[in-house]
């Protein structure tokens, strides 16, 4: 009967008679939280970890291109170039640098002084009196596309509202046979810190989930408490949930730190519901959550498994989530790989409450994926973790 009883207890199967279910899981997640007083690093990771990187990327990473060093360079000034001159050092996304001839601006140009450069040439006044208007020469370093065409819209756009500031002042009309009245939806102030900040909580949230549980059952077997805890009437699915209501808690607490910081620190504004967006985060977590744990179980080593959720984890959710590259623009065989990408989901459900509010046709769909996914990993967790040595 002895031997039928051990062989139970190492087939993951807790007899009835030595204490409840709910009273071993009790048990095995009070110790979970005492052995994280005990090792403050899991708290470092849920806490210290996103004040750290929020800060970092929130005030590091920006899409926007302002104070450009623009360099001008003006052959005959006068009072019509003096206003065109005017319109840039009034606007905030350049620092305009005057130059005395074309040659020192390409100069400028070449040592990186300068990011762009205008030229007004010496029949300035005389040709934007005339049918065809003046030609005006920019120049823009294209090794940065991206910003590159960033200034180049903004130059556009500088020079279009000058000439619409002297047809007012002349007391004409704009020569254009289209007048575009714009509406920007969701982020009217246009900055991209509202955009970038709700898709760096998905990749925090990535990375702290998967590390937290990566290391505790890796920590067990190199601490040799895993063979302690195998002998003990505890069915594998308790030490599993032993496991995970602890990290989970720690989690959510890295969450809400990490929106109050998001709303507050970085004035990002939170259009949806608070309950929907701590549903979503659960499900979330959960799925970064059974990673982590799938990589400590296959792993056994807190150093491999650290390194593990890091490559697996981290760096695919940077760049393959949309939270700065955008999907559409990627190749159709890597946009077919960012649907196994779980912060993918996560990254369109944040921004959508973030900056529009409680969608539905976006946040449901995004979370029966991360339902799914966090189904799937948990389950091969379970099924991947014997309680027995091996």
């Amino acid at each position: 009967m002895n031997l039928k009883s051990s062989e139970m207890d190492i087939a993951g199967y807790a007899p009835k008679e030595r204490g409840g279910a709910k009273m071993r899981l009790r048990g095995l997640v009070r110790k979970e939280f005492l052995q994280i007083l005990r090792d403050p690093s899991s708290i470092a990771i849920a806490f210290l970890m996103p004040v750290l990187l929020l800060l970092l990327f929130g005030y590091g990473v920006s899409l926007d291109a302002e104070h450009v060093p623009l360099g001008i360079v003006v052959e005959e000034p006068n009072a019509d170039t003096s206003g065109f001159i005017g319109a840039f050092m009034n606007s905030r996304y350049f620092d305009p640098i005057i130059l005395s001839d074309e040659h020192e601006a390409v100069n400028a140009l070449e040592s990186a002084k300068i990011d762009a450069f205008v030229l007004l040439r010496q029949d300035f006044s005389k040709q934007i009196r005339t049918a065809g208007g003046a030609p005006i020469q920019v120049v823009v370093n294209g090794v940065d596309a991206n910003n590159a065409r960033l200034i180049s819209g903004y130059i556009e756009g500088t020079w279009a509202r000058w000439i619409e500031h002297e047809a007012r002042m002349n007391g004409t009309e704009t020569r254009t046979p289209v007048q575009a009245e714009e509406r920007v939806w969701f982020n009217s102030e246009l900055r991209s810190r509202n955009f970038l900040v709700p898709g760096l909580i998905a990749i925090i949230m990535t990375l702290i989930g998967a590390l937290l549980t990566a290391m505790v059952m890796a920590r067990e077997w190199e601490r040799g408490t895993m063979e302690a805890l195998m002998v003990t009437p505890v069915a594998k699915r308790e030490i599993l949930l032993g496991k995970l209501i602890p990290y989970f808690v720690l989690g959510i607490g890295g969450m809400a730190l990490s929106v109050v910081m998001a709303v507050f620190l970085f004035r990002v504004p939170l259009n949806g519901s608070l309950l929907v967006l701590t549903a979503a985060s659960s499900l979330f977590l959960l799925t970064a959550l059974g990673m982590g744990l799938l990589i400590s179980i296959v792993t056994r080593n807190q150093f491999v498994a650290g390194q593990t959720a890091i490559i697996v984890t981290f760096l695919p959710a940077f760049i393959l989530s949309g939270f700065i590259f955008d999907i559409n623009s990627m190749p159709q065989a890597v946009q077919g790989i960012t649907h196994i990408i779980a912060a993918r989901y996560f990254v369109a459900i944040l921004q959508t409450i973030f900056l529009a509010g409680d969608v539905w046709s976006v946040i449901i769909p995004n979370a029966l994926a991360l339902i799914l996914m966090s189904a799937v990993f948990l389950g091969i967790s379970r099924r991947k973790f014997r309680k027995r040595l091996e």
